[in-house]
């Protein structure tokens, strides 16, 4: 049992909590987003995709910048190569999302939000890791 709390303290932390909050929140703007364009708009299921995934990466750079990795960058050169390593993580996710997308939905023939729940989740947890060991990296 002191095993199991031990693991829950060392992961369980300030970062990892707002992470999974704001995880949770860019999820559900993606995947509303999502549903807006395709049931709602009649918008192409790939094309709804690609504009879900941009409008919730913009929503989580935002959250994650400030309040979940607490970044320290100041001036503009700093701020910008912070944006720019951010936007190439979010990109390498996107183009998995994008793929797992095409595969589970047009492949596989996985229902299209199921599909659409189901990678998001893989991406969740890779974004985590390119932004605290990449994007945000602390100096100290």
């Amino acid at each position: 049992m002191e095993q199991f709390k031990n693991l829950i303290k060392k992961f369980c932390t300030r970062e990892v909590i707002f992470y999974a909050i704001f995880g949770i929140l860019t999820t559900l703007i993606n995947v509303g987003i999502f549903y807006l364009l395709t049931s709602i708009l009649n918008f192409e299921e790939n094309l709804s995709n690609i504009i879900a995934i941009i409008l919730a990466v913009l929503f989580a750079y935002f959250t994650n910048r400030k309040i979940v990795f607490n970044s320290t960058a100041k001036g503009f050169k700093e701020n910008l190569a912070e944006f720019i390593k951010f936007i190439i993580g979010r990109a390498f996710t996107m183009l998995i999302e994008t793929i797992g997308f095409f595969l589970l939905f047009n492949i596989i023939g996985i229902d299209k939000l199921i599909s659409k729940i189901i990678i998001t989740v893989i991406v969740i947890i890779l974004n985590f890791f390119i932004s605290k060991f990449f994007a945000f990296k602390n100096k100290s």
